[in-house]
């Protein structure tokens, strides 16, 4: 113990500037510039983009935005899938969640177990919540995420340091925010629909002379979310942008990014009790999906964005480009959230303890990155590369609550949790019990709710180079080959705040990225490639599974690497993809528990692999019907768990071994567009021992769309046409949290 540990971090005011400091900065994350030679698309002009019947059919697929990505997707190495906001629009998405959707093998875990309540993502079957990143740079925080201000959303699969850093064993999820052109247009959206739905966006994009342009989006959303009579959602969100130089020599592009919720958060169902009631077992209870045992007196979460980027690009000469982007960013992420029962073995005879989890987290992310990327000839071998240094520092901040829970039955004792005793619920208990069947959301808790006495304070600093080639040998043949080297930092103090223990860790790591691409016609490719990861001891900056401990303080990086092998095709001139792929991942030193019981010592001995296979097809398959289909199966295994696990040979948790999604629209006629789908996702493990799970669900929505005028037109989205009632994120011992019911969403667009 060191009483002058927080001496050896910067103090909170240089970590974290106060909330007022940050009053007149609203943010967004600028989409980067695409350079010259990248081959990547700009946004369609407005006319086309806004565009709400297409006969000729709509292509869904478009390019990465970043420069590492030296070849056009059709000829990158990599599985990578594209959301566009033309497809968000359609499915009336307006969460990162729903968003992804579209892409199956991805998953959301449960807030618990070390991870923060918020888009907690899963990728092929390795967990992400820490690899999300927007406009290449990573957003570095646990929070929630609107679609509001997005251009596309790009999922790049498999080990993938290289392009990104640490982490991203299963992949990364990269945010393509909305930036200026050179087009004047204005767009309103308002929506309505059940569970007292209430949405309005704006998107105005103005020109000032014929090489600067302002962007302004916004965001307000008011709802209920259906099913879930108590659960709430308010949403606020500005992003103003302004650029000038477009089309130019040297571009400049400046924005700012303001993101705030207020939300009541949902754990929702507990699961069922094994036949001794001393452990969970199967699937969540069979109760009314609308019961909600958290206390709307007490449970809340509110999160935050605040962003500010500045991004400069040069083009040197017609081959080659230089660019900068410096980003600041502040986010939180506040929280008392009800956890149902919290294996305290009620459930079995009826009763729920309303025990709590909670947070009060901010997060600072500066960050500057420099790169060039352009394309020459030597010889008979074409180069398209891309090179670049980054540099950023992350520091987070958490002092959860410390929440009363009494049990005043029987003599103001305290039974420790249980509820099953005469009288426990309801006042006797200070309303911390109630029950199974029939819980009042409603309750008059009177309970209090200070600071906790125990804080943790992390910060990372990581300085990156990286260099990326993409070599065709004539029109046949190309090697893409990528190199990195991290040089990782990470400080952690925890625990009492007048006496708080300090963590060390470093280490630097390299990772490469190398494919082999035949072109057996201009319009298709087949491939070969591997990549690889590293996973540092307190990756997730003291918000995930990936903290800095005791424990693993001193162990290497955990590495991963992926074999693949695929093919992807261009057909009917272009509006129609498809892509397929077979890969292996495997982590060979994974970090396992050495003794039983939390905080156990760490050592990198274990391993866990994951074997895949995933198809998809996208685009327009006559010039009237458009779709979208993709099928991804993992078998995911824990291979070895280490000395004290019995887990070997189970599954990962929440990790389908199936999972599907289908949407498909048909332009009736020039001004009439009728669509649906499916999404299917088969049945996931709660833990690692494979004996709680979410069931498998199929879900069904459909649209319809009709244009009146030049510039009106209205949307029907139904959302869960049957009302199926599922789970989407299972946790390992407590709950699963359970979907939206029925949606049925109006949205009328004005265009001007």
């Amino acid at each position: 113990m060191n009483n002058n540990a927080f001496t050896k971090l910067p103090p909170r005011h240089a970590l974290l500037p106060p909330r007022h400091a940050l009053a007149t900065a609203i943010g967004l994350s600028l989409a980067p510039w695409v350079p010259f030679g990248a081959q990547a698309q700009q946004p369609a002009p407005a006319a086309e983009r806004l565009e709400t019947i297409v006969v000729e059919g709509r292509q869904y697929r478009t390019e990465v935005s970043s420069s590492k990505f030296t070849a056009p997707l059709l000829d990158t190495p990599k599985s990578v899938s594209v959301i566009t906001s033309d497809l968000i629009e359609e499915r009336a998405a307006t969460s990162l969640v729903e968003a992804l959707k579209s892409v199956p093998g991805v998953t959301f875990n449960a807030g618990e177990g070390g991870q923060p309540a918020g888009d907690n993502l899963k990728i092929r079957g390795f967990d992400a919540g820490a690899d999300v990143f927007v406009d290449g740079i990573r957003d570095a925080g646990s929070q929630t995420r609107d679609v509001f201000a997005l251009e596309q959303v790009e999922v790049v699969k498999g080990p993938g340091s290289a392009y990104s850093g640490r982490g991203s064993t299963g992949g990364t999820v990269n945010l393509v925010t909305k930036r200026p052109m050179l087009d004047r247009f204005s767009e309103t959206s308002v929506s309505a629909g059940n569970a007292s739905h209430g949405r309005a966006t704006f998107d105005g994009n103005y020109t000032v002379g014929d090489s600067a342009a302002f962007r302004l989006n916004a965001l307000i959303h008011e709802a209920d979310v259906p099913g879930r009579d108590e659960v709430s959602l308010s949403h606020r969100g500005l992003a103003p942008s302004f650029s000038v130089g477009i089309d130019r020599q040297t571009r400049v592009d400046l924005s700012l990014y303001h993101y705030r919720t207020d939300d009541v958060p949902d754990y929702s169902i507990p699961y069922s009790r094994n036949a001794e009631n001393t452990a969970p077992e199967g699937a969540p209870v069979d109760v009314d999906r609308d019961n909600f045992y958290g206390l709307l007196n007490r449970d809340f979460q509110k999160t935050g964005s605040d962003i500010a980027s500045v991004e400069v690009s040069h083009r040197l000469s017609d081959r080659l480009t230089l660019r900068n982007h410096t980003r600041y960013g502040e986010t939180s992420n506040d929280y008392i959230v009800t956890n149902p029962d919290d294996s305290r073995a009620n459930v079995a005879n009826g009763f729920v303890l309303r025990n709590t989890k909670s947070r009060n987290s901010e997060t600072v992310t500066k960050a500057n990155l420099t790169d060039v990327n352009g394309h020459f000839a030597a010889g008979r071998t074409e180069h398209a590369f891309a090179a670049g240094l980054e540099v950023s520092n992350e520091a987070m901040r958490n002092r959860p609550y410390d929440v009363e829970i009494t049990y005043n039955a029987n003599a103001n004792t305290d039974f420790a949790g249980s509820c099953s005793l005469p009288g426990a619920a309801g006042a006797l208990s200070d309303y911390n019990c109630t029950t199974l069947a029939d819980p009042n959301p409603h309750d008059p808790w009177t309970g209090t709710i200070a600071p906790s006495p125990n804080m943790t304070v992390a910060e990372t600093d990581t300085r990156s180079l990286y260099f990326f080639d993409t070599m065709s040998f004539g029109e046949k043949w190309a090697l893409n080959l990528g190199l990195r080297y991290d040089d990782y930092e990470t400080r952690q103090l925890s625990g009492p705040v007048g006496s708080p223990t300090l963590l060390e860790h470093r280490a630097d790591f390299w990772n490469h990225q190398i494919g082999a691409v035949f072109k057996p016609r201009p319009n298709g490719s087949i491939y070969a490639s591997s990549g690889t990861s590293s996973n540092p001891s307190g990756n997730t900056l003291g918000d995930g599974t990936e903290n800095l401990s005791n424990g693993n303080a001193d162990l290497s990086p955990e590495r991963n690497r992926s074999y693949e092998i695929g093919t992807k095709w261009e057909l009917a001139n272009g509006r129609l993809s498809f892509d397929s792929a077979v890969f292996h991942t495997v982590k060979r030193n994974a970090r396992v528990a050495m003794e039983p019981g939390r905080g156990a010592p760490q050592q990198t001995i274990g391993e866990q692999q994951v074997d895949g296979f995933e198809v998809g097809v996208r685009g327009g398959v006559t010039r009237r019907l458009s779709l979208i289909a993709s099928y991804t199966y993992l078998d995911s295994e824990i291979a070895d768990d280490g000395p004290i696990s019995l887990d070997e040979g189970n599954e990962f948790p929440n990790t389908p071994r199936n999972s599907a999604t289908l949407w498909t629209t048909f332009a009736m006629n020039p001004r009439v567009t009728v669509g649906g789908g499916a999404t299917y996702v088969d049945r996931r493990y709660g833990n690692t021992a494979n004996t709680v799970w979410a069931p498998s669900y199929v879900t069904y929505d459909a649209m319809a769309s009709i244009a009146v005028g030049d510039r009106t037109s209205l949307q029907l989205n139904l959302q869960n046409l049957t009302d199926e009632v599922y789970f989407v994120r299972p946790y390992a011992n407590h709950y699963a949290a359970i979907g939206p019911g029925r949606a049925a969403i109006v949205t009328v667009n004005f265009t001007l």
